[in-house]
């Protein structure tokens, strides 16, 4: 029965993460119609939400043995509820100032996403099992379909009411993390290996295979966060699908195509490393497809199918990680969440600035004129073939990954 609600509690944590990470993104228009926030901006709400993250993973990943690890735990939704509140309703009451509460709100419920993110797998990774890799699967796949909800619902919410009653649909998502406080109340929180001082986080750092998979879990962080912060804004904009359709068919299907991949490895799966090999290139080819192709129906679908090709780039990195590095201490969570939460945040922000650099350029107005695009939506899509980067790189580091993986067992 104990596990049971500490894995309630782990999965409601994860779903307020999913919360936090991809409100922004669905208010993105909303925020640049009512505000006049620019894309830069915008973008750079994603890098404040996952930088913040990642201050808070390193810090943890030198001063883990510093922290009351079940304090820490049980305070996460209720400093997601604080910045949720901040997040809400600075801009009612200083609406010229709208973005600065913004993005202060978003730094608070980013640091409770930072200590989830360090927390969560490995209390996890504590509990018995028989599959532990599936039961991580498990856990990211709930964040998955939680983020699924969150856009059908946020969606419908901004169709019915009106986007400029947005601050009310921030009131009615802070019931998850309160959710998320009860179950954690009355959860015992299993003991977690800990470095005993810094020198025993140092000393990892010298080593060659973690910052391998450090790099890995950078490049599939941008790959899957990139889409998915993008798509809602890029199907409503340059494939000129309207905002509810976008959303529910872009948005909502990327994350349904996280959860099913997810889900689908929870229920069957083996064989990380080819599925990580398989996953980069699935989700380069979508890229690139979403970006030059001319029918919106076609790029809309790449949008969503990146979602299952990303699927396990995260997750099944640490899986992997922890499998090779024979290690399951909150350090290698930290350190390896820090790496995908800064992919996380540049891959986003590079799409943002080069979206805004390809639209004011002086050379785009001859190129949109030829193709029959506006200046935005030629924009959005350069951005778009910018973070195919991410996964084309992907595909050499998880197969370099998979090769030492069958060369070790071969030999």
């Amino acid at each position: 029965m104990t596990n049971t609600r500490i894995k309630f509690a782990c999965y409601t944590s994860n779903a307020a993460m999913a919360i936090v990470s991809h409100l922004s993104p669905i208010l993105f228009l909303t925020f640049r119609e009512i505000y006049g926030i620019s894309y830069s901006l915008l973008g750079l709400l994603v890098v404040v939400n996952f930088t913040t993250q990642l201050l808070v993973d390193l810090m943890f990943s030198f001063f883990s043995h510093k922290f009351d690890i079940p304090k820490v735990v049980k305070s996460m939704p209720m400093i997601t509820l604080i910045g949720l509140f901040v997040y809400a309703v600075w801009p009612v009451l200083l609406p010229d100032f709208a973005y600065i509460g913004i993005a202060i709100g978003t730094i608070i419920f980013s640091a409770a996403s930072g200590f989830n993110e360090v927390l969560i797998s490995p209390i996890i990774a504590a509990l018995p099992s028989d599959e532990p890799d599936r039961e991580m699967s498990k856990l990211h796949s709930v964040y998955a379909w939680a983020v699924v909800g969150v856009v059908i619902f946020s969606t419908l919410f901004l169709l019915v009411f009106g986007k400029e009653n947005w601050v009310f649909l921030v009131f009615v998502l802070m019931i998850e993390p309160l959710i998320s406080h009860i179950a954690f109340s009355g959860a015992e929180i299993p003991e977690m290996e800990t470095p005993e001082k810094v020198s025993g986080a140092i000393s990892w750092l010298k080593n060659k295979t973690l910052w391998l998979f450090v790099v890995a879990i950078f490049l599939g962080g941008a790959s899957e966060c990139t889409m998915s912060q993008w798509c809602s804004s890029y199907a409503e904009k340059a494939l000129s699908i309207p905002k509810v359709w976008g959303d529910v068919f872009g948005v909502a299907l990327f994350g349904l195509m996280l959860a099913l991949g997810r889900t689908l490895y929870a229920k069957f799966g083996k064989n990380i490393t080819n599925i990580l090999f398989l996953g980069s290139v699935g989700a380069a080819i979508c890229y690139l497809v979403a970006a030059v192709s001319l029918s919106p129906i076609v790029a809309l679908i790449a949008c969503a199918v990146t979602g299952l090709c990303t699927s396990m780039l995260w997750p099944g990195t640490l899986v992997a990680a922890t499998g090779s590095l024979k290690n399951e201490s909150v350090f290698i969570f930290a350190i390896m969440a820090a790496g995908g939460d800064l992919g996380a945040s540049i891959g986003p922000q590079l799409v943002g600035l080069v979206t805004d650099a390809a639209m004011n350029s002086a050379n785009v107005s001859s190129i949109t004129q030829s193709l029959g695009l506006t200046a935005e939506q030629l924009g959005m899509k350069i951005g778009i073939f910018t973070g195919a980067f991410f996964p084309l790189i992907a595909c050499l580091v998880f197969g370099y990954i998979k090769f030492r993986k069958n060369k070790k067992r071969s030999g």
